[in-house]
């Protein structure tokens, strides 16, 4: 198949098909095949319509003949050198003659089910940048007439970094959603989790999966400490760590042991991995070696600059080196076009500032974050912040 947008549609109504049958017949055994073997029903049914259109009907006979039957036994879907269906159609989309963030954007879209606003959040662009980036790719690939077709073992290399950026920004958006009245989409950063495993299996020698699955499996393990009672959230220093799952934390420092052990030089997931692995180790806030993680930081920054990196950095160094060390580094981030409508700048800032008993300055930075996030549970974080900041200053 080389028409992407065609592939979008069938795959969405193989789906609207199974929201119809599976209440009544069941979920089947292997749902993933099933619903891979659906779309091929349904695209293999257009063709032969579009056939009939043109009166080639004993062309296309004569291709079933010949061919045999079209449809695909479900079980044979997964018999391949991926093995799985989702991971195998990410590979698929994730085509080298996209570039890197056009292969992302439209994968996330496509197979990641974001929206717009949840990949620009991601990218920390405007939304019209991605909407424009998805459009493009999708004429790239018809224009080019490429095959809509499971890749090579060979090519897998060529489009592993694009995977991974996409596993990485589903499971982020699970872990902290965009736009949503809850604070996680735990489902997102299961599927994620599932995915980084069956790529770790497939991939066993890359250093950088297995950073990626490490810091995954580190990063899931909080899910129970995440949110209180009433789904509000709870910040990292106030969880109760007896809740974090500690046999993902031990599945996370066995990958992230695998991914140092293989690695020539450490990359920017298992960088990642390693500071999460820092908050795991620790039994206790206190316990935290925040200099670690502000060196760690430093080591990402020089790697993949960027200024969510260096907003994260100034978090280290603040509770390495004191509130004002990192109040500087936030403060350089305050022209940064990209961070404008970025929720955490002024969050982290609202932080620092309180730290340093600056509370009438902290209040108006907790605001503006307030206004900035688009999730409903962090927008009510964000306003309880500033108004402790309101009952700290009058009791001063």
């Amino acid at each position: 198949m080389q028409d992407v947008g065609l592939a979008e549609e069938l795959a969405q109504d193989a789906l609207v098909i199974a929201l119809g049958k599976w209440p009544e017949s069941g979920v089947p055994g292997n749902p993933g095949a099933w619903l891979m073997a659906t779309a091929k029903h349904r695209a293999i049914d257009l063709v032969r319509r579009r056939v009939r259109y043109d009166r080639k009907l004993q062309e296309l006979g004569h291709e079933l003949e010949t061919q045999g039957p079209a449809g695909p036994d479900p079980d044979a879907a997964m018999d391949d050198h991926i093995g799985d269906d989702l991971l195998r159609l990410i590979f698929t989309a994730c085509h080298p003659v996209l570039s890197t963030e056009a292969r992302t954007a439209l994968t996330l879209r496509l197979l990641g089910g974001l929206t717009t606003e949840e990949i620009a959040r991601g990218f920390l662009v405007p939304e019209p940048t991605v909407a424009q980036r998805i459009v493009r790719a999708k004429r790239t690939l018809a224009g080019k007439k490429v095959r809509f077709e499971m890749p090579d073992r060979d090519e897998l290399p060529d489009r592993l970094a694009s995977v991974l950026a996409v596993l990485y920004l589903v499971f982020n958006e699970g872990y902290t959603a965009t736009v949503s009245e809850d604070w996680m989409r735990p489902a997102l950063c299961a599927e994620a989790l599932r995915l980084g495993r069956v790529l770790a299996g497939l991939m066993p020698e890359e250093p950088e999966v297995h950073g990626l699955l490490a810091l995954m499996e580190i990063q899931a393990s909080r899910t129970r400490a995440r949110t209180g009672p009433s789904g509000e959230p709870i910040l990292l220093l106030d969880q109760d760590r007896g809740l974090w799952d500690r046999l993902l934390i031990r599945r996370g420092l066995a990958a992230l042991e695998r991914a140092e052990a293989l690695g020539d030089g450490i990359g920017p997931y298992t960088l990642q991995a390693a500071i999460a692995a820092c908050h795991a180790r620790a039994l206790t806030p206190g316990d935290t070696d925040w200099a670690r993680i502000a060196a760690l930081y430093q080591v990402l920054a020089y790697i993949t600059p960027s200024p969510v990196v260096e907003l994260n950095r100034a978090v280290g160094v603040g509770m390495a080196y004191g509130p004002e060390r990192g109040l500087q580094i936030a403060d350089t981030l305050t022209s940064e076009r990209a961070l404008d409508s970025y929720a955490q700048l002024p969050a982290v800032r609202g932080d620092l500032l309180a730290r340093l008993g600056r509370l009438d300055e902290a209040r108006r930075e907790f605001r503006r974050a307030a206004t900035l996030t688009r999730n409903q549970r962090e927008r009510a974080l964000f306003l309880d912040r500033a108004a402790g900041c309101g009952r700290e200053s009058s009791t001063m």
